[in-house]
């Protein structure tokens, strides 16, 4: 039986894929897979998504250079997300955060604080736009 038939796609299609870097276990993003996405992740070893917004298909640093490789591909009990560890080479967030999770809630949800550093702008990844 292959993998693929334990996973629960949603109704559009889609899985939510948890994005860990390897070698410190911090989650640097979450993205969406559909079937074809995944399939490419594993052939390739370089993540691809599927964006909502765009309607697109998406390799992981197609425009910024910051790519993933993948180490090792994972699926939960209930088969409906993933978790892929990876290598990240440079910022994980278009932001020019190593992760997308760098702000974090204080003041019981008042405010916020910046909790690691930018490492680009998104004008420096991305150029003017």
């Amino acid at each position: 039986m292959s993998f693929y038939e334990k996973l629960k796609f949603d109704s559009n299609g889609l899985i939510p894929a948890i994005i860990q870097e390897q070698k410190t276990g911090r989650v640097l993003m979450m993205a969406w897979m559909n079937r074809a996405s995944l399939e490419k992740t594993i052939e390739t070893g370089k993540t691809h998504f599927w964006s909502r917004s765009r309607q697109k298909f998406w390799m992981k640093g197609e425009s910024s250079g910051h790519t993933q490789t993948v180490k090792d591909v994972a699926f939960d009990c209930d088969g409906d997300t993933l978790l892929i560890q990876v290598e990240q080479i440079g910022a994980a967030c278009h932001e020019g955060y190593q992760s997308c999770f760098f702000r974090s809630i204080r003041d019981q949800g008042a405010s916020f604080n910046i909790t690691e550093a930018q490492l680009e702008t998104p004008e420096q990844i991305y150029g003017k736009k």
